[in-house]
């Protein structure tokens, strides 16, 4: 059977969602949430019921032109009542310093206007216009991972949340990098209308509902390509795809590398900033992680494939790392 929210049917009107626009905004950060309201909306107005109108909108309106060059026709922001708003969604922008010093008057309208929807979203480096606007203050918050340590320095008073693909503060919702908008934008709808109305709009989309928060935004191996050079790229592919084995030792990822056990050691840890013993251990939580998460293997099944041994062993590294069981983790976190 069908579950629709019970306040649902009580609503004659569609929700109105206005998403801000400013020079320079990135425009995946808009353009993902709002395929994500426009999908649900086709899944409500199937079941007889009212589903977003979308509006985007600038200062001045008019056609405004985002950061990887392509211009979309806006409206006013005078043109609303705020009163009609359920929600606004603060799209961020590759160039979010300069866009800082230049949108004094749409921070302005940020304070007003949060105040009087039900629901202030922001995406990507969006945060950063949220916090200078003071609504983040003492507040958790997530942003895009590149700019945590900037977001932090400019606004101490908010407290960074560097894991979470999106964040909820009571009637605040910020997310990380760019697509995580589009989790954020399920979640959104989630809470609105329900899980089956947001599965089929992710499944419209052919994307992943997402779970609640909490997990990491990018993989450890993608992190670790980005970190330092890339002497040690092709050893981290290497240890992806040989996880079930037992001789991940510093001697054997040694002789990998072509180096001496003493000198990779040394190198290794120069370059990555942790020991090759930890960097494995890292490797097989995340493969752990993503079969938690994605299959129906139980846990030694696990434990063994990413080559922890056994089922102790895998929940010690867990609440090492975690600070959560293998067990509570799939319930949390299990599609």
């Amino acid at each position: 059977m069908t579950h629709i929210p019970e306040f649902l049917p009580h609503r004659v009107k569609p929700r109105q969602i206005l998403f801000v626009a400013y020079p320079d905004m990135g425009l995946l950060d808009a353009t993902g949430p709002q395929t994500v309201f426009w999908a649900a909306s086709k899944a409500m107005e199937k079941r007889g019921l009212p589903g977003y109108l979308r509006h985007i909108a600038s200062l001045a309106g008019g056609l405004m032109h985002t950061a990887e060059g392509a211009a979309i026709d806006t409206a006013r922001m005078t043109d609303f009542d705020l009163a009609d708003i359920d929600t606004i969604v603060v799209p961020g922008s590759p160039h979010i310093v300069q866009v800082l010093d230049a949108c004094e008057a749409l921070i302005g309208w940020l304070q007003q206007a949060s105040s009087a929807v039900r629901r202030t979203a922001s995406v990507c480096s969006g945060t950063f216009l949220l916090a200078q606007a003071g609504l983040l203050d003492g507040r958790r918050a997530a942003t895009h991972w590149a700019m945590c340590d900037m977001l932090t320095e400019r606004f101490p008073a908010v407290e960074i949340d560097r894991d979470a693909i999106f964040v909820q503060q009571d009637t605040l919702w910020t997310s990380a990098g760019v697509s995580a908008g589009i989790d954020l934008a399920l979640a959104l709808v989630e809470q609105d209308c329900g899980r089956e109305v947001a599965m089929e709009a992710a499944r419209e989309m052919v994307v992943f509902l997402k779970r609640p928060g909490g997990q990491a935004q990018f993989s450890e191996l993608l992190q670790s390509q980005t970190q330092g050079s890339s002497a040690f790229d092709e050893l981290h592919t290497w240890i992806g795809n040989n996880l079930g084995s037992r001789n991940l030792t510093v001697e054997a990822l040694a002789e990998r590398a072509r180096m001496s056990p003493r000198n990779f050691a040394r190198t290794y840890k120069q370059e990555t900033g942790r020991t090759p013993a930890k960097a494995v251990e890292i490797f097989r939580l995340e493969a752990a992680r993503r079969l938690l998460e994605d299959s129906s293997h139980n846990i030694d099944q696990i434990a063994d494939k990413c080559g922890f041994g056994d089922e102790e062993r895998m929940r010690t590294t867990f609440q090492r790392n975690l600070g959560v069981a293998p067990r509570d983790y799939r319930k949390r976190f299990s599609r």
